[in-house]
């Protein structure tokens, strides 16, 4: 029997108690638009030791010399079309958006490998397309999107986009795609049968040997994706492409102008990653430890704020405290709480109400009861935690709340479809695009001894959000290309990065030195924000910017300074974890003293733990004796 696992997921069985979709980079989704997968994880340079990109990567050896992805298929450029009605998932979606004009769907088959296009194997993109600049003489041609991932499906997202950005769409047609690999393209996907005796290290390697046993996974790239996306640009007879990326789009998105600047025309690259890298794993490294700032920083002082809805006091250390005293992280039940529940609020901080009530529920619920550790039972105890919270808050918020349990209920059915799994020895098929695309864009630390470390490490730095993390899978995987370099000169086209200060998926630092390393680009900082995903926004201060670069070609200050919206409940906006400069950026510390001191508290929990566990649990014995 072979059960299907979730997309995004931690798949050993240790790390199968935190909802999968929470432990990525996660697409960054504006408050209202359509929905999308996410995340892009991070990429360092200590790497280059331990393995080098295939020789035959397509933008060192051809890059800039190739007009267009047509040149290398012409064989494939006049494939008629067959558009039609556009299946986004969901009667609602196909209703809503089928009324964008023009909007339709078609299949447009690419070569297997960019490398070698003629060999004879080819597979599809699907696409979806708008024609909402029909009849405009200002009309200035397509613009793709990307909701990041990797492995997000943005088929619905061209749709979305001319909905939610209505004046640029009178002068862009918007275009949709789920990238090859993901959703109605072609899938890449991936059986592995897990082995409830193999360790974290045997598990890992488990799955990546199943990835690398199927035939496609070679070739589920950024650099092989870049290729597809200006051979689209082709396909529909556009000169040049604009593009609008969130998250790993964003990485996405500056390949494809380093590879084809010439077909570059407005790139917008929302909630980056560090695209200034060779790899994906300086993302990967710093996306913990932002998480645990946006924790103790952000929605600890706003429960705090709020003691008249939440009852906990308005000390946000204090509400830490009795959280460790509950258990913590440390526990299945707290793992699946942060993961099914409070992630994705700090990805969409419209959300933070009904997070923080969650929190409430937990603490006063772990005062009284122990954390289940069999399915069942952290089911029964996930639906009390849900209950008490929804009935704590005022009436007008319980429907918005309905959708938010309703979305995180979905990550804990996840997580348990695939531990039912495990433990009945059955095999996994898991969506493989995540993983192959972020491990083969560039060469990952291989060293065991190097994740050992770096596990140990965050125990210690970032321990809120420790419990969930295990050494990378990337470690097993050889990359096959890496982030070609920029354009020089007047060939460098032009981008506009947005970053939220407290981004839990992208951090701060990885957009704000992007911004400083690439040239021709200007840097949108939106200051004590913590959404994932932001334009539109909803401010002038943020949008009229972007607005006018995608009209006028107008490009924005090299770097300037927005304030947040106010959270929910809440007329007006608080200072949090890092300082505004005057040169329109952000000073902040991943370690800021608020952490640094929650640390020491869940640390001190940890210790009594470990020791109160001592006389009746061998492994802690053990542990403790190492």
């Amino acid at each position: 029997m072979t059960r299907t696992a979730p997309t995004r997921r931690r798949t050993t069985l240790a790390a199968a108690v935190a909802a999968a979709a929470a432990l990525t980079i996660s697409a960054a989704a504006p408050a209202l638009s359509a929905p999308g997968n996410g995340n892009g994880n991070g990429n360092g340079q200590s790497s280059a030791s331990q393995g080098q990109a295939r020789s035959n990567d397509l933008s060192t050896t051809r890059g800039n010399q190739v007009n267009d992805a047509a040149a290398l298929a012409p064989h494939l450029l006049d494939q008629e079309l067959a558009w039609e009605a556009c299946d986004f998932g969901s009667p609602a979606l196909n209703t809503r958006f089928g009324a964008i004009p023009g909007t339709a769907c078609a299949d447009v088959t690419v070569p297997r490998d960019w490398k070698d296009p003629q060999d004879g194997h080819t597979i599809t993109v699907r696409v979806a397309k708008t024609e909402t600049s029909k009849g405009n003489p200002d009309r200035q041609g397509i613009a793709l999107v990307n909701p990041g991932g990797p492995g997000g499906s943005g088929l619905p997202w061209g749709p979305a986009m001319a909905e939610r950005a209505p004046e640029l769409a009178e002068q862009y047609d918007f275009i949709g795609f789920d990238p090859r690999g993901v959703g109605q393209s072609t899938a890449l996907e991936c059986t592995y049968t897990p082995n409830p005796e193999h360790d974290i290290w045997q598990d890992t390697k488990a799955q990546v040997d199943a990835c690398l046993e199927n035939e496609l996974t070679p070739y589920i790239t950024t650099e092989q994706t870049v290729y597809d996306m200006d051979f689209i640009r082709a396909v529909l007879g556009e000169e040049k492409t604009s593009y609008i990326g969130y998250s790993y789009g964003t990485w996405l998105g500056s390949w494809y102008q380093r590879v084809f600047p010439q077909h570059a025309h407005r790139f917008l690259l929302d909630s980056a990653v560090d695209v200034s890298r060779d790899g994906l794993q300086t993302t990967w490294d710093l996306q913990p430890r932002s998480r645990d700032r946006q924790f103790q920083d952000a929605m600890l002082p706003y429960v705090a704020r709020h003691d008249e809805l939440y009852f906990l006091g308005d000390d946000p250390m204090q509400i830490r405290q009795r959280w460790e005293d509950g258990g913590g992280t440390r526990t299945q039940l707290g793992m699946i709480v942060a993961g099914s529940f409070l992630l994705p609020a700090m990805y969409d901080t419209s959300q933070y109400m009904s997070a923080g009530a969650v929190i409430a529920a937990y603490i006063r619920i772990m005062e009284s009861e122990t954390a289940a550790t069999d399915p069942a039972g952290q089911r029964a105890q996930i639906e009390r935690i849900l209950a008490e919270a929804r009935a704590s808050l005022p009436a007008e918020e319980r429907d918005s709340f309905d959708r938010f349990a309703a979305r995180g209920l979905e990550t804990v059915g996840e997580r348990e479809q695939l531990v039912a799994a495990t433990q009945a020895g059955d095999a996994v098929t898991f969506e493989g695009a995540f993983s192959a695309i972020r491990c083969q864009d560039g060469q990952w630390n291989t060293s065991q001894g190097y994740w050992t470390s770096w596990v140990n490490d965050l125990g210690r730095k970032a321990p809120w959000i420790a419990a969930f993390m295990g050494p990378s899978e990337c470690m097993y995987w050889p990359a096959q290309t890496s982030m070609p370099s920029q354009p020089g000169g007047k060939d460098t086209p032009s981008a506009v990065i947005v970053q939220s200060e407290l981004d839990a998926a992208t951090p701060y630092e990885g957009g704000h030195r992007a911004a400083g390393v690439l040239r021709n680009t200007s840097l949108i900082s939106v200051d004590n924000e913590g959404t994932h995903g932001l334009f539109p926004y909803g401010t002038a201060c943020v949008d009229a910017p972007i607005r006018d670069y995608f009209l006028t070609g107008e490009m924005p200050a090299e770097k300037s300074l927005c304030e947040a919206h106010p959270l929910p409940g809440e007329t007006q906006t608080h200072q949090v974890a890092g300082t505004p400069t005057h040169k329109g950026d952000i000073k902040i510390s991943m370690r800021t003293d608020a952490v640094r001191e929650a640390n020491r508290i869940t640390l001190d929990a940890i210790e009594r733990q470990l020791l109160d566990s001592r006389a009746v649990t061998p492994d802690v014995e053990a542990f403790l004796e190492r």
